[in-house]
């Protein structure tokens, strides 16, 4: 039997954490083009360039959103996933043994508990908060709960609303010979 697979290994950035910054901010630092791609969509599909492909320039994190006939909401779809995207794959460096949370963390956090719908706009900021800790505890999610202040059942019910950052800590800790979180 072969080894389980690590995880990708993360891109590194400084503060703040690009799935963090505002609209104007992210939009700054990204490339933005529109194309036309191929597949379902209907006989209008390839009439005008829908598609839009991002790129976050300083980590090379690239996003591709093709699937509705409006441009507009193709590029709706397209910086959401983006910010999900980064919050997956880019970390910050971190000391957890003096770190603190930041206030976005603070407001949303009830006593223990972390509330918020993955579909809402501080998803993506929270989730790569809540990543950058996991990582920075080499996988252990009890840990990184007690660092942020949660129990460990919230965060891994944060962390598992996006399939790629919950496979990413899965694989993380089988790596080092931890059970995987249950779905």
């Amino acid at each position: 039997m072969s080894d389980p697979p690590l995880p990708t290994p993360p891109i590194m950035v400084g503060d703040p954490h690009p799935a963090c910054l505002d609209n104007d901010a992210l939009r700054k630092e990204c490339q933005e083009t529109f194309g036309r791609q191929r597949g379902p969509g209907g006989q209008h599909r390839n009439r005008r360039d829908s598609a839009v492909h991002l790129q976050h320039m300083p980590t090379g994190v690239e996003i591709v959103a093709a699937e509705r006939r409006s441009q507009q909401e193709n590029r709706r779809v397209a910086w959401r996933r983006l910010r999900l995207k980064l919050a997956r794959r880019v970390r910050r460096r971190i000391d957890t043994n003096r770190y603190i949370c930041s206030e976005l963390w603070e407001s949303r956090r009830q006593g223990n508990k972390m509330s918020v719908s993955p579909s809402h706009p501080d998803y993506p900021p929270l989730l790569a908060e809540a990543m950058d800790v996991v990582e920075g505890r080499a996988w252990d999610v009890g840990g990184a709960a007690g660092t942020l202040n949660i129990s460990m059942s919230q965060l891994v019910r944060l962390v598992r609303h996006d399939a790629g950052a919950f496979e990413r800590v899965n694989r993380g800790r089988i790596a080092r010979g931890w059970h995987a979180l249950r779905k």
